[in-house]
């Protein structure tokens, strides 16, 4: 009997001690029923009935995600790309070219008789925009290949014709000859927000269809060395190898993204992927379909971020803007005013808060719109108006299409800002090599940062100068140029 009550008396005990520690310390002069309220209580447990609820909810959201994504992904296809290639030397070195290598084994191991070409295959996706055919992908996925292979959803096959690219905004049209196409719906990616679940579709690896799910981690994103003109949306959504083209889809199924690359120290997801913005891809993708080319709207100023040293050097108190290097001459900026040292720091109402958004902003303007433009010179804000010119040709690098020995030599102009960061002397013309193909015949001749000032003993001033004069180059002939490289200058012979 001792012992039932011993153990009763322990049990009112250790529930007390539970009761008191689980209420909360009353603040001076707080009513003891404030304590005592179902608020301050802990949660009770649910009721089945409550569970039931709460399943069913989930349940819902579980379908609605399914159904979205199974609509979406009718709207996803899968692109094969063929590219020839040229092997000038083979991967193991000069051992197999050697005779006595060649007495023994014979030719096929070696490339005795000239440069050796091989088919390489590529895969990646694509977006259907529109019943008739249009399909967006990325420029990367479709750039410099022989052919292209579209596979729909539901299996069946189609050539590809690429109709235009965008390198500066890694966007790339291309289409097929089908009609009635489960296009997809194109969505406002202006309005996202960080944190909104998104799904991303594509063909990672080769596997088909998949669909991932995230969140928007961030908007914006620029500086990440893909693309010209960056506004990347930034999302965890598992992005992989073969999802470039891909789409990114908010939860109403509609189009926000193209997904485009992946951050990785591994070539694998870590949960850091980015997609071009659909309103960036539908402009570019009307301007080809409409002009054949992306048009793009040019103030004609050389501008550079901000920094703690050049702000305090110029007497700037703004943290945010984009600094005028230079005033091109003749151009929509210096008609209308705006001078070297000036900080632009707001374009049409929206604040700049550096040189990659104000370029976005530009070019996503059409040649000849009005705007307005706020600066801070001296001290003292302005507004200047200003109507927008179109880019010229002239001041974007130029991506190589010839089919001679300049294939993949891209070029620009030289600028004064190009002039004075690689201290290029005023009396030197001509282009300025910006990148050399790791393919092209010339890449053992030529590198970054070489100007170009003859073609064949002609002279060139310009981009257009040296597309008239490259263009004329057969494709087995070699060119001679003159080229200004480490404060002087060389002739240089490419050969085919």
């Amino acid at each position: 009997m001792k012992s039932i009550i011993s153990g009763l008396v322990s049990i009112i005990l250790v529930l007390a001690f539970y009761s008191v520690s689980g209420c909360q310390q009353r603040p001076a002069g707080e009513s003891p029923r404030a304590v005592l309220s179902p608020e301050a209580s802990a949660p009770a447990v649910k009721t089945i009935t409550e569970a039931q609820e709460d399943i069913a909810l989930l349940d819902r959201i579980n379908n609605a995600l399914s159904a979205v994504s199974e609509s979406a992904k009718q709207s996803v296809v899968n692109i094969s790309t063929t590219t020839t290639i040229s092997m000038k030397d083979h991967p193991l070195g000069d051992m197999f070219n050697d005779p006595f290598f060649r007495r023994f084994f014979g030719d096929q191991y070696g490339f005795h008789g000239g440069p050796r070409k091989y088919k390489s295959s590529a895969l990646g996706s694509g977006v259907i925009v529109s019943e008739d055919g249009y399909i967006l992908t990325n420029n990367h996925v479709v750039q410099n290949v022989d052919e292209i292979k579209v596979i729909l959803p539901d299996k069946r096959e189609f050539t590809g014709k690429l109709i235009g690219t965008d390198p500066q905004s890694d966007v790339a049209v291309i289409k097929i000859g089908a009609k009635g196409l489960p296009a997809v719906m194109i969505g406002d990616s202006g309005k996202l927000r960080v944190g909104e679940m998104v799904i991303a579709i594509g063909n990672p690896f080769g596997l088909g269809s998949t669909v991932t799910m995230g969140i928007v981690s961030a908007v914006g994103r620029s500086h990440v060395g893909i693309a010209d003109y960056e506004d990347f949306i930034q999302t965890d959504a598992a992005v992989n190898p073969g999802n470039s083209g891909g789409a990114l889809i908010n939860i109403r199924g509609e189009l926000v993204g193209i997904n485009t690359a992946i951050f990785s120290t591994s070539g694998g997801n870590v949960g850091i992927g980015f997609a071009v913005p659909s309103a960036m891809a539908r402009t570019v993708m009307d301007n080809i379909i409409k002009h054949g080319k992306v048009v793009r709207g040019w103030l004609g100023v050389n501008i550079q971020d901000l920094t703690p040293e050049l702000s305090k050097h110029l007497d700037i108190k703004e943290k945010k803007g984009a600094l005028v290097a230079d005033v091109v001459k003749d151009s929509p900026a210096e008609k209308a005013g705006i001078k070297r040292g000036d900080l632009i720091v707001e374009f049409e109402g929206e604040s700049v808060e550096d040189t990659t958004a104000l370029r976005n902003m530009v070019s996503g303007r059409q040649p000849g719109t009005g705007v307005k433009v706020k600066i801070i010179r001296d001290g003292k804000e302005k507004s200047i108006s200003v109507d927008l010119g179109e880019l010229p040709k002239t001041m974007v690098m130029q991506k190589s299409s010839y089919e001679n020995v300049m294939k993949g030599v891209s070029v620009q102009d030289i600028t004064p800002a190009i002039r004075e960061s690689l201290g290029i002397p005023r009396n030197v013309t001509g282009v300025v090599i910006t990148n050399v193909e790791g393919d092209s015949p010339a890449t053992e001749a030529l590198k970054q940062n070489d100007v170009i000032q003859e073609v064949n003993r002609k002279t060139i001033n310009s981009v257009r100068d040296f597309e008239t004069l490259v263009t004329g180059i057969k494709k087995d002939d070699s060119v001679l140029l003159l080229v200004y490289r480490d404060s002087g200058f060389i002739y240089i012979t490419v050969n085919p």
